[in-house]
């Protein structure tokens, strides 16, 4: 009976391990398919939102999507985070993971009518969900060590109001429903910035930002820029196959091949500098990074639509060129972050200053509102601009040393 107990006890310990506790999690390690699965899951809701704002391309509708992609962004990254610092793939880590997606599922189901009739149950929903998280960092503060106890049960704090506020806005009218989601999320946001820029060098060695968490918001962003080829086949499966109706779809998918080449080629898998200040703003600057990203997918939708008008809609137009200048600022944002734009200062200022100006002339476009193709076109090039200057810098610099052997 005692060796049978003795068994159990083991197999129990290595299914089922308390959360790591934080400081230890391994530096060095390789996203698991229950985090990919995760992720899947989270882009299907970033996919109705997307879908939704496609259909409604209209300041409320921006608003809404912009309140909704927050809150759901925000609990991907608190269920994300808890993970890296404190999960396992065992029993535990994927029943938790398991019990968030359950809760998502109905929350999705939500999104498409979240400001309307199925607010109240989004609502709803998004409180389950940050209560579900809350409860998993509480567990995981209960064997805190002293120097990360008041940090932690503030964190623990701050999720469980989330999930107050957000139940109990399902009281209010629909238009303040929504505005108290965006206020909600900033306030979730801004909380997160202020607990982490007043840790302690201790506490903030434990929230060093991982190959494995780079890897994350990296595949993010490419599964949520997937969602822009599927507005593309959207659009081009609902409108009569003609010459032109391809050219635009193809040449908005090329927009969205663009931002994925600037986010990866300036700014993506490659870590902050080790201090608070660039781990907060790496984190941070990708939710509106992605929320650009998802709402470029939902404007190529209407832009294939409207193919054959002589000028792009005025909606369509704002939202592709704003989020196109928006991708490239933010990716900026995040390269001023990391590393290398110390290390390679000579490339990455000249080419913030260049992203900078792309980004007006993309708004300039957008107020332009040319024909469909040819805004296409028009993002196309000026997507291009910073990467022909990132060649032309490399390949002088490639020539230097040459010269330098001559002389």
């Amino acid at each position: 009976m005692t060796s049978r107990h003795a068994q159990w006890a083991r197999l129990r310990r290595r299914l089922w391990r308390p959360p790591r506790a934080h400081g230890e999690q391994p530096r060095e390690r390789v996203v698991g398919p229950l985090e990919l699965f995760y992720d899947l899951v989270v882009v299907v809701l970033v996919a109705q939102a997307a879908h939704h704002l496609a259909g409604h391309l209209t300041w409320s509708g921006l608003g809404e999507f912009a309140a909704v992609f927050a809150l759901v962004w925000i609990a991907w990254f608190n269920g994300s985070l808890h993970h890296e610092l404190h999960g396992y793939e065992d029993a535990r880590g994927r029943s938790m993971f398991l019990l968030q997606i359950l809760v998502l599922v109905p929350l999705g189901a939500c999104i498409p009518e979240a400001g309307g009739a199925r607010g109240v149950a989004f609502a709803v929903n998004a409180g389950v969900l940050f209560a579900v998280l809350a409860v998993l960092w509480l567990f995981a503060a209960r064997g805190d060590s002293p120097e990360f106890r008041r940090p932690s049960m503030l964190f623990v704090t701050g999720t469980a109001l989330c999930a107050v506020v957000a139940a109990v806005s399902a009281a209010l009218p629909a238009g303040i429903r929504v505005l108290t989601w965006a206020l909600l999320a900033l306030a979730y946001l801004t909380g997160f910035a202020v607990l982490i820029g007043t840790a302690t060098p201790v506490q903030a060695t434990a929230l060093t930002v991982t190959d494995a968490l780079t890897e994350r918001f990296g595949l993010l962003i490419i599964i949520v820029l997937g969602e822009t080829v599927t507005g593309v086949v959207d659009g081009l499966a609902h409108e009569p196959t003609t010459a032109l109706t391809v050219a635009v779809g193809l040449v908005a998918v090329v927009v969205g091949f663009g931002a994925w080449w600037t986010y990866f080629d300036f700014a993506g898998h490659r870590p902050p500098r080790p201090t608070r200040t660039s781990t907060v703003q790496w984190m941070l600057v990708h939710l509106p990074l992605t929320a650009a990203m998802a709402a470029m997918g939902a404007a190529m939708v209407s832009l294939v639509e409207h193919a054959h008008d002589s000028r792009t809609p005025a909606a369509t137009a704002w939202v592709l060129c704003g989020g196109a200048a928006t991708a490239l600022c933010a990716t900026m944002l995040l390269a001023a972050s990391l590393r290398v734009w110390r290390q390679e200062r000579r490339l990455y200022r000249p080419l913030a200053g260049i992203c900078v100006i792309v980004a007006i002339v993309c708004l300039g476009v957008g107020a332009a509102r040319p024909a469909p193709l040819v805004l296409g076109l028009a993002l196309v090039l000026l997507l291009g601009v910073p990467w022909g200057l990132a060649v032309a810098y490399h390949l002088s610099h490639e020539e230097e040393p040459t010269a330098e052997r001559e002389g």
